[in-house]
């Protein structure tokens, strides 16, 4: 950012909730629903759908131009919850009241939860489990979502938590592709094993999931085809769709977070059975832990690139997949904002992601209290090449009680002139008048004051 930004005038509590800030899928407040891994970059090339409002697309369709958010309004997105408080895809009625909340918002882009616990929330075909009030027979109520929103001039894009079943113990999924489809940590164990979805003791008393739930194995080759198999149903049957948006793409955050397996300490994922064995295959590296001395982990460098390529992989293929499927699709995805710790630690390595092409925006998820944190990620975010291919995504859910907080934020982050902006939740807004007001009001006219500069500690007598 160019401008100058500082607490002088306001100052909120520094205070950046850990799970929140490394962990997608905590409880949205009051719902018990998960967040986006979402819970992210635009050009000035509008897709042939939709607003006038500038969408991020790949490089080799479409030239970006970053100069576009310093003159036009930036694309603003709503996360839209299949599970939430308002669950819109389970009642036709809901869609009116959503596209006037979105209108209101002056909302570009619509991100709808349509794929959350290995079931669909949309007419899905044969083999694709379904959520309750969407079996055959039922309105196609994404499909009257896609037509309605159209016609208001939004765009519409298909949120998938891609790795994550949440709690769902019982998924289908699980009963077609066997329990090997589930990570396994270093010590052997399953998290179809672990009680509550928790750490098993004695490790609980150490180390915390930051998103409790079961998580598919990427390093499985059963799992990565039907996950891309899925994907390319949903787009086939959904032809109105302008985007496919990826969440969950990782690996499970545990607390606290390690730097990868070099230093043999702490916990982490992907020592199932068949990617150990695939591993080694490839590379000709010896087993990372079988007969090994406890805590060690052999060429640990190589792993952790084998583990983290193996998500980049299903990024590439579901990509691949999607636009081949369709070739005008936006394929995005919401990912953690602390990018050397989701490369290091959850074998997400989203910025790799978006050089390589694979994906055309990408949504970092900054939700934070803290808004000089807030200012440095931006500043970070504004400084790099791909830009303009950046939405951040702002957790406007944790200023209910304080609408202006929100206000703020948002003025801190178009500092950055990024052209586009994400809002989390919208089942937040629409439970608060006073948010939904706040967020109605242009944040231009917000100033946030220069940044200071923190005081010296006094030393100690």
């Amino acid at each position: 950012m160019r401008h100058a930004i500082s607490h002088a005038t306001r100052r909120v509590a520094g205070l950046l909730l850990a799970l929140l800030a490394f962990a997608c899928g905590l409880p949205d407040a009051g719902t018990g629903t998960a967040t986006p891994d979402r819970g992210a970059q635009a050009s000035s090339q509008p897709m042939a759908s939709g607003s006038d409002a500038a969408v991020g697309v790949r490089d080799d369709a479409h030239p970006t131009d970053p100069s576009h958010a310093a003159v036009h309004a930036p694309a603003r997105g709503l996360w839209i919850l299949a599970e939430g408080s308002y669950r819109v895809l389970d009642d036709p009625a809901r869609i009116e009241p959503l596209l006037e909340r979105a209108t209101r918002l002056a909302a570009t882009d619509l991100f709808v939860q349509v794929y959350r616990g290995g079931r669909a929330f949309y007419h899905a075909g044969p083999g694709i489990e379904r959520a309750p009030g969407h079996e055959p027979g039922t309105p196609d109520t994404l499909g009257l979502l896609i037509e309605q929103a159209h016609a208001r001039g939004l765009r519409v894009h298909a949120w998938v938590n891609v790795l994550s079943l949440s709690k769902r113990a019982d998924a289908a999924l699980i009963g077609d592709l066997g329990p090997e489809a589930l990570l396994v940590d270093r010590f052997g164990r399953s998290l179809i094993d672990y009680p509550d979805f928790e750490v098993p003791e004695p490790d609980r008393r150490y180390y915390r999931m930051g998103t409790p739930g079961l998580y598919l194995d990427p390093g499985s080759l059963a799992v990565r085809e039907r996950v891309v198999t899925t994907f390319r149903d949903l787009l086939e049957r959904q032809s109105g769709l302008d985007g496919l948006h990826l969440d969950y793409i990782r690996h499970p955050d545990v607390l606290p977070l390690i730097p990868g397996s070099r230093f043999g300490v702490g916990l982490d994922f992907g020592y199932g059975a068949e990617s150990r064995a695939r591993y080694r295959a490839e590379t000709g590296q010896p087993d990372p832990i079988e007969g090994a001395p406890p805590g060690v982990v052999r060429s640990a460098t190589a792993w952790d690139d084998w583990r983290r390529d193996q998500v980049s992989r299903l990024v590439s293929e579901i990509a691949a997949t999607s636009r081949a499927t369709r070739p005008d699709i936006v394929v995005s995805a919401a990912v953690i904002a602390y990018v050397d710790r989701a490369y290091l630690t959850l074998a997400q390595d989203w910025r790799g992601w978006l050089e390589a092409g694979w994906l055309d925006l990408a949504m970092p998820m900054v939700y934070t209290l803290d808004d000089r944190l807030l200012r440095y990620q931006m500043e970070s975010f504004a400084g790099w090449p791909l830009a303009a291919r950046i939405w951040p995504g702002v957790g406007v859910w944790l200023f209910g009680g304080s609408p202006e907080g929100a206000r703020m934020q948002l003025a801190i982050l178009r500092r950055g002139r990024f052209a586009g902006e994400m809002l989390f939740s919208d089942d937040a807004i629409a439970s608060s008048p006073e948010l939904l007001a706040a967020l109605v009001e242009t944040p231009e006219g917000v100033t946030p004051p220069a940044p200071s500069t923190p005081s010296p500690s006094t030393p100690a007598p």
